[in-house]
């Protein structure tokens, strides 16, 4: 059996008189890839914000690998070892790869920067990762949507996540460049055998590249289902039923 690596039970979430989670409760597997789909407002991004620290639930448990954990900020996910990716990439463009790779956990030599190690160890990871990029020394202004949007990616597996949350990866990307992100991810989780939530509104792609569904409404989770027993049409009438 496919070991747990994360669980969320009975999770609910208000903000004000909005509840935006009721009772939500989900396992994801080393190795999987899990996609969460519904309508604005279903709760989607709300449940993968909680998860990775950015809000916290007014009730409901988080466990990883079997055991409890309570954030109180995305960086004490970060520490525990869940990473998100944001839709908006949250780059700065006028910053290279390498920059933009460790910004916020820059590697520091006495006073300094040891930006030569911080070098070293992205080449490192690049080559382990099988990560196709122009040059880390370029501004990523200057990189295609799909590779800035791998970037994001690759800043969150530097530090050998547990479990990757996507808050709609591919939204601002052309059909070629999401494909070649989603199949980073996919092989990506499969070879480290880390967990993935994956959330995003394009039906076809949802079908391709998770390994299981959850349907969302109204802030619940209402179904779940195998991508190879659904189709786009069935998915379309679950959200708004």
């Amino acid at each position: 059996m496919v070991e747990e690596i994360l669980r969320v039970e009975g999770i609910s979430k208000s903000f004000g008189a909005i509840k935006a989670l009721s009772d939500v409760s989900l396992i994801l597997h080393k190795g999987e890839l899990l996609a969460i789909i519904g309508d604005n407002g279903a709760g989607k991004s709300t449940l993968l914000k909680i998860i990775a620290g950015v809000y916290s639930p007014d009730s409901g448990k988080i466990f990883l690998e079997k055991k409890e954990v309570k954030f109180k900020s995305p960086m004490d996910a970060r520490k525990a070892g869940i990473e998100m990716v944001f839709q908006d990439f949250m780059l700065c463009p006028d910053l290279n790869v390498t920059q933009n790779v460790f910004l916020g956990r820059e590697i520091v030599s006495g006073e300094f920067l040891n930006y030569k190690l911080m070098k070293k160890i992205l080449k490192e990871k690049l080559k382990d990762l099988k990560f196709d990029i122009p040059s880390i020394e370029k501004k990523v202004r200057f990189l295609s949507g799909g590779q800035q949007q791998m970037v994001a990616i690759l800043r969150t597996l530097m530090f050998d996540p547990k479990v990757l949350l996507l808050d709609e990866p591919t939204a601002n990307l052309s059909a070629g460049a999401s494909e070649q992100v989603m199949n980073f991810v996919k092989q990506l989780i499969k070879t480290k055998m880390i967990g993935g939530i994956y959330v995003a509104h394009d039906l076809n792609a949802i079908i391709r590249y998770s390994d299981r569904i959850l349907v969302m409404r109204s802030g619940r989770i209402i179904a779940e289902k195998m991508p190879e027993e659904t189709n786009p049409v069935e998915l379309v009438r679950l959200m708004r039923l």
